[in-house]
C-alpha cells in the first residue's frame, strides 16, 4: 500500500468549548477521492486548514512526506486580488520553476481551466474568481487537493464541468461540500466529523445514511447499558460499609472510571425542528403571467412568457448565474414591473420571502432580537413559544442566541433566516438560493418541511438533488429571454436535453471496449410525494366543481351577481382540464413507479 500523502494523529484543538478535534485521526492515500461532511460548525473548514498546514493545533501530530504538494482552496472568495487573471496564477505557482516551464505549466492551466490571462482579477464574477483560484492551486502541480465548498457560487452548468474536470484530475482530492450530486458523482470515500472525532465510512452517500443511523443506535444501546451499571455501581457505594472494605477498592477504582468515562462522553447534538406558520389557504390560482417581457438596457431577460400557478405547486427557477433567476422571481411576486404583459395575483395570499442577499439581517442585533423584535416570546401556528425555546430547535446555542448576528457562519445566518422567515404565516413560500451553507442534514430536513407544506413554494436553487426532492415544475431560464417549462425536476430536464439533442456522429470502427451500464433510474422522492399528493388535489377540484355547479344552477347567482357568471364558467373549465391532466399524471407516475420499484 502507498505512503500516505499526508496525516494526522490524535490531533486536538480546542477554542473555548467543546473541543472541536479530540483526538482526530485521518489519512489521504493517492487517488483517493475523500468527501468530509459534518454539521455546521463542527470544524470541516478548521480540518481543512491543519491538513493544509496553515494553522496550528493544540496537540498530535501531522505528518507530510517532503516530497509531497497540496493546494488548498478555501470556502471564502477575496473580493479582490492585485493583478491581472495571468498574475494570480504566477504568484501560485511557488519559486522552484524555471521560466520556461512556469510558461508551459500556465499555457497548460489556463487551457485546461478555461481562463483567459488578460482580465483583471476584480472584473470576474465570484464563480470565474473561484475558477481562477482553483488554477492558482494548480499552478504547483499539488499531488492533492482541499476544496473548501468548491461549488459555492456556481451555477448548474459551472458546476457540471467542475465535476468533470475533477473527475479527471490524476491527484487525490479532500472536499467539502452540501452538494449531494457533486458528493455522488466524485467520492470514494466520507470521512464523517462527529462530536470532535473523525470517522471513515467507504461508502457511497446514501450507504453512509443507513450505516450512520445503525452506528448511532447502537451507540444509544451501548450508552444505555452503561449508564445502568453506573447506576447499580453508584447504589452499591452508598451501601458504604460494603464498600470500605479492602478487598472491593479495585470496584471502587473502576467506578471512578465510569464516572470520568460518563463525563467525558459527548452526548449527539439534538436534530434541528422546522415548522412554517401556516396562513389559511389561498385561492386556487396563485400567479398568472400574460406575455411578460422584460429587459435591462435592451438585453432580454423575458421574452412573451405565459405562465399559471396554481395551489400546491413547487416550482423552481433554474439557469446560469447573471440570467435573471431573481428578476424573475421579483416579476413574479409584483416587486418589478414587466415591460409589457401583465402578472395577475390570486386570492388571500400570503407571501414570505428567503431573500438571496441576506440583506435584512442587521449585523449589530442580536439573534435573538432578529426574530422576536424585543419581545420574550412568539407565535407559532397559533401558540406561544419563548423564543430562546425556538432558536434551540433551529440549533443555536444559548451564547448564539445572545451574541450579535455578525459572529454567525454562512450557515447559521440561513439557520436564522429560516427560523424568522417561518413564524411568519404564509400560503406562498419563496426561496431565493436558500441551500447555500446549509448542512446535508439541515438540508434534508428542509425538503421534508417542504413536502409537508400545504402551501405553494417559488424557489431559486443550483442545488439538483434538492430540485429532484422538492419540485414538481421548472422553469429553465436559457438565455435571450427564454423561459423553458419543465413538468418534474432537474432529472427531468436533463432526460429532456438528451432527448432533444441531436444524435453524435458514427464512431470510426474500432475494437469494442466494456461499456459500464447506465446506473439505474430511482422513483424520486419528489415523484413519490407527488403521486401521493394526486388524490387529495384532485378531491380539493372536484370539491370546488361541485360548489361552481350548484352555484350556477341557482338562479339567485344570475340576480344577484350577473358579473360573477361568466367568471365560474370560465373557472369550471379550467378545473376541468386540471382534473383530467392530474388523473393523467397520476397514471403515469403509478407506471413508472410499477416499473422501477418492479
Amino acid at each position: 500500500m502507498p505512503n500516505p500523502l499526508v496525516s494526522l494523529r490524535n490531533i486536538r484543538l480546542s477554542l473555548g468549548g467543546p473541543p472541536l478535534l479530540d483526538d482526530a485521526g485521518l489519512e489521504v492515500y493517492p487517488g483517493e477521492r475523500v468527501c468530509l461532511i459534518g454539521r455546521n460548525g463542527t470544524g470541516k473548514s478548521t480540518l481543512l486548514r491543519i491538513l493544509a498546514g496553515e494553522i496550528p493545533f493544540d496537540s498530535g501530530e501531522r505528518h507530510q512526506p517532503a516530497d509531497t504538494v497540496i493546494g488548498y482552496l478555501p470556502q471564502e472568495v477575496p473580493d479582490s486580488l492585485p493583478g491581472s487573471v495571468e498574475d494570480v496564477l504566477r504568484a501560485g505557482a511557488g519559486p522552484d520553476l524555471a521560466d520556461w516551464e512556469l510558461e508551459a505549466r500556465l499555457d497548460k492551466v489556463l487551457g485546461d481551466m478555461r481562463l483567459e490571462g488578460a482580465p483583471p482579477f476584480t472584473t470576474l464574477s465570484a464563480g470565474m474568481k473561484r475558477r481562477a483560484l482553483l488554477a492558482r492551486c494548480l499552478m504547483r502541480g499539488p499531488d492533492l487537493l482541499l476544496l473548501d465548498e468548491p461549488t459555492n457560487h456556481l451555477d448548474i452548468e459551472a458546476i457540471g464541468w467542475m465535476e468533470t474536470f475533477l473527475a479527471g484530475y490524476p491527484g487525490a482530492l479532500l472536499f467539502v461540500t452540501h452538494d449531494r450530486a457533486f458528493l455522488n458523482k466524485l467520492s470514494t470515500r466520507i470521512v464523517d466529523i462527529d462530536r470532535g472525532k473523525l470517522i471513515s465510512w467507504d461508502c457511497d452517500y446514501g450507504t453512509y445514511l443507513r450505516r450512520k443511523e445503525e452506528w448511532l443506535d447502537a451507540e444509544a444501546r451501548q450508552n444505555e447499558v452503561f449508564d445502568k451499571k453506573l447506576r447499580q455501581e453508584e447504589a452499591w457505594l452508598r451501601q458504604g460499609i460494603k464498600a470500605r472494605r479492602t478487598r472491593n477498592e479495585g470496584r471502587k477504582r473502576a467506578l471512578l472510571d465510569m464516572r470520568e468515562a460518563h463525563r467525558k462522553r459527548r452526548a449527539r447534538e439534538g436534530s434541528a425542528r422546522m415548522g412554517v406558520t401556516e396562513a389559511a389557504r389561498s385561492g386556487a390560482l396563485v400567479i398568472r403571467a400574460t406575455e411578460v417581457s422584460f429587459d435591462y438596457g435592451g438585453a432580454q431577460v423575458i421574452d412573451g412568457l405565459d405562465l399559471e400557478i396554481e395551489r400546491g405547486d413547487r416550482v423552481g427557477i433554474v439557469g446560469p448565474n447573471g440570467v435573471g433567476k431573481s428578476t424573475l422571481l421579483r416579476i413574479l411576486l409584483g416587486e418589478l414591473t414587466p415591460r409589457t404583459g401583465e402578472v395577475t395575483h390570486g386570492t388571500k395570499l400570503e407571501i414570505a420571502y428567503f431573500d438571496q442577499l441576506r440583506n435584512r439581517l442587521d449585523d449589530d442585533a442580536t439573534v435573538r432580537d432578529a426574530v422576536a423584535d424585543g419581545q420574550e416570546s412568539i407565535e407559532i401556528n397559533g401558540k406561544r413559544k419563548h423564543v430562546v425555546g425556538y432558536l434551540e430547535e433551529f440549533l443555536f446555542t444559548r451564547d448564539r442566541i445572545r451574541g450579535p448576528v455578525g459572529n454567525l457562519s454562512g450557515g447559521e445566518r440561513n439557520r436564522l433566516l429560516l427560523a424568522r422567515l417561518f413564524t411568519r404565516p404564509c400560503n406562498v413560500l419563496v426561496m431565493d438560493e436558500p441551500t447555500n451553507d446549509l448542512d446535508m442534514e439541515t438540508l434534508e430536513l428542509l425538503e421534508d418541511l417542504l413536502a409537508d407544506f400545504g402551501g405553494t413554494v417559488l424557489l431559486v436553487s443550483h442545488d439538483r438533488a434538492f430540485l429532484d426532492n422538492v419540485t414538481t415544475d421548472l422553469l429553465v431560464m436559457e438565455g435571450n429571454g427564454t423561459v423553458l417549462p419543465i413538468a418534474g425536476g432537474y432529472a427531468d430536464y436533463e432526460l429532456h436535453k438528451k432527448r432533444a439533442a441531436p444524435p453524435p456522429p458514427a464512431p470510426a470502427a474500432r475494437k469494442s471496449s466494456p461499456v459500464r451500464a447506465p446506473k439505474p433510474r430511482k422513483f424520486l422522492n419528489r415523484e413519490r410525494r407527488e403521486l401521493e399528493s394526486l388524490p387529495r388535489e384532485i378531491e380539493d377540484l372536484e370539491a370546488e366543481q361541485q360548489q361552481l355547479t350548484e352555484s350556477l344552477a341557482d338562479p339567485g347567482t344570475y340576480r344577484e351577481r350577473p358579473d360573477a357568471v361568466e367568471e365560474a364558467r370560465e373557472r369550471l373549465r379550467d378545473i376541468e382540464e386540471s382534473i383530467l391532466g392530474k388523473f393523467t399524471r397520476w397514471e403515469e407516475l403509478e407506471a413508472l413507479r410499477k416499473e422501477l420499484e418492479a
